[in-house]
């Protein structure tokens, strides 16, 4: 039970970063000033902030991605140790739960991608 909390708080975490990310560099654009001068150093820390951002977004999209992989496949081999004739059943959920994690894991850098070259 204490790794299924873990792995809903990871992708709570992943979910919550993936969301506010966007709307933090959202929020550091519309700030800048109007001058010329301010607006080269606006773009500079822009992009500093949108490749930090960027980088911590797909950093915890890929760790929990990593532990609820992890946490499948090892339960996966523990459901065909004790019942090994329900070994297809299992091994297609656990295909199907693979595809579901790698599925949060691509939409991350999809908004990842959106963060570095449209926001």
């Amino acid at each position: 039970m204490n790794r299924k909390k873990t792995f809903a708080f990871a992708l709570l975490l992943t979910l919550i970063f993936a969301v506010a990310l966007p709307t933090m560099v959202l929020a550091a654009e519309t700030s800048a000033a109007s001058s010329e001068v301010a607006q080269i150093t606006a773009d500079a820390s822009t992009a500093s902030g949108k490749s930090i951002g960027a980088g911590i977004a797909i950093g915890f999209a890929a760790l929990g991605g990593g532990i609820g992989m992890g946490l499948v496949v090892g339960r996966a081999a523990e459901g065909v140790s004790r019942q090994p004739e329900a070994e297809g059943k299992i091994r297609s959920t656990m295909m199907l739960g693979l595809v579901f994690i790698e599925t949060a894991i691509i939409y991350a850098l999809l908004v990842v991608i959106l963060i570095i070259f449209v926001l």
